[in-house]
Parts: structure tokens; sequence; C-alpha cells
């Protein structure tokens, strides 16, 4: 197994990976992002997307991607200093328990560390047992307390758009 970076060759099985995650939480619907964008988040001229790929040594050349992390970086004022957000962690469903799931976790801390970064923190679905057991068992905690509001399309716009007070 390898851990790298996400090359430009890669966007499409991660698009697909995406895809794939959207259907294990049960939303294949809100999963619109395209090649294109993601190419662009990733490798245009001020890229505020990063990444890394699992790619299993399945006798193709290569290697097949069937692992992602999709992480971004973020900022503590309480600790004055940058964090990863992880947006998406996923391996493909035949190649769970392999590890792989945990050394993308792993190099994501990793490079928090090497940077200085405090933090690497994610969401996660609170009926995703087996994700939320992966995540304890590296030793993450869950921020009880917290809530996760979002505000997305009409209501985004409907936002932007209220009369100024």
């Amino acid at each position: 197994m390898t851990v790298r970076p996400i090359r430009p060759d890669d966007v499409p099985a991660v698009v697909g990976l995406v895809r794939e995650l959207a259907e294990y939480e049960e939303a294949p619907d809100e999963a619109r992002m395209t090649e294109e964008q993601l190419h662009a988040a990733l490798f245009g001229d001020s890229p505020a997307l990063f990444g890394h790929v699992a790619v299993a040594d399945d006798g193709v050349a290569g290697g097949q991607v069937v692992g992602m992390a999709v992480w971004f970086l973020n900022f503590s004022t309480w600790r004055g200093t940058h964090g990863v957000y992880l947006e998406d962690l996923y391996v493909q469903p035949q190649h769970r328990g392999s590890g792989l799931g945990r050394e993308l976790l792993r190099t994501l801390a990793e490079l928090c560390v090497q940077r200085g970064y405090r933090r690497l923190e994610w969401s996660v679905l609170d009926w995703n047992t087996p994700s939320i057991d992966f995540y304890r068992a590296a030793g993450a905690v869950p921020m009880d307390g917290w809530t996760v509001f979002r505000l997305t399309d009409d209501a985004l716009a409907a936002f932007a758009a209220a009369d100024r007070r």
C-alpha cells in the first residue's frame, strides 16, 4: 500500500470515490462535484484544497486508487495556528481493514506535526458507528456540545441578499 499526494491523473478516481462516499452516506444526489471543479481546486493558481490517495498494488501498473483524504487548512484563533480540516476520508469497502484508512489519517497527523499545526479535525455522521469506532481507536475525541451549522443553496442566497440592518 502507498499513500501519496493526489496527482492530476488521480482526479477521475477521486471524483469516483467521492460519489461512492455519498452513496455510503445515503446522499448520492448531493455529490455534484465535477472532475473540472476538483482539478481547479487542487491544481489551480491558488489551490485551497489538498489531498492524498491510498494506492493498492493489485497488479495494475502504478497501482489503483482505492482511498482518499481531501482536506483544507483552517485556523484556530484560540491556538494561534493553522490546522487541517479533513473534508472526506474514504476507503473502498473491499480494502477496509487493510490499514489504508489509518495510514491516510496518520499521514495528515504527521503533516500537522511537521508544519506546527495544532489541530486535525473532521465531522462524522452520528449513525456511522464503524467510522466513529475507527476514529476513537486513533485517539480522536468527539466535540460534544458543538453543533455544525450550514447555509447552502437557497438559504445562502437569501441571507446574502437580505437587507442590512
